[in-house]
């Protein structure tokens, strides 16, 4: 039934108008990709153009950089798009910002109406380990009061899974950038590291 489910959610995605049907622009269709029960499930903030376009998460050079990160925790990328899970927030293109500089981050409306899809998600996947990518994926797990700096690093058990954050490995982001920050990102990929290993998930594919 759980696979039967996880089929039909994956249709109900991609179907979905509910944001264009409240007045929010997007460019539908959702894009995640991934397996049913994958131990590991990252969560990004919300597909851009070329997620869209190449019809999978992480697409662009954010992808490179972030499985460039997610290697040094001993994760291959193509068995990690085929084997795990990858979603996000919100799961359409919001489209580019009004002053036409980088993608819009989606609105707390429509948050808000992605949501379900996102809890059922979790649910039917039911991962050990979640990795939430930037800070609207971090915040869904992490204080808002708290700054990045006080995240990146550390990790959490929330409904018995483990939670370790990573910052956007956006090339427009220059937190990843300053040397101090890269310290806590080697750690926070020291946390994924041990979880994997710990899985026997790594060099076991």
């Amino acid at each position: 039934m759980s696979a039967e489910r996880f089929a039909a959610l994956q249709r109900e995605m991609r179907a979905c108008r509910l944001c264009l049907e409240a007045g929010h622009y997007i460019e539908p269709e959702a894009v995640t990709q991934g397996a049913l029960r994958a131990r590991v499930m990252t969560i990004g903030q919300a597909p851009g153009v070329t997620e869209v376009e190449g019809k999978r998460p992480f697409n662009a050079s954010s992808g490179t950089r972030l499985f460039e990160w997610l290697g040094q925790a001993g994760i291959e990328e193509d068995w990690f798009r085929k084997k795990q899970y990858m979603t996000s927030v919100t799961k359409c293109y919001p489209g580019k910002q009004t002053s036409g500089s980088g993608d819009r981050v989606p609105s707390r409306a429509e948050q808000a109406l992605c949501r379900p899809y996102l809890d059922e998600e979790i649910a039917l996947v039911d991962p050990e380990l979640i990795i939430p990518i930037g800070g609207l994926a971090i915040n869904l797990f992490f204080d808002k009061k708290l700054r990045l700096d006080q995240i990146i690093g550390t990790e959490k058990q929330v409904a018995g899974r483990w939670i370790v954050p990573l910052p956007h490995p956006s090339g427009a982001s220059r937190w990843h950038q300053i040397e101090e920050n890269k310290v806590l990102i080697e750690r926070a990929i020291g946390l994924i590291r041990g979880h994997v290993e710990r899985m026997g998930l790594v060099k076991a594919h």
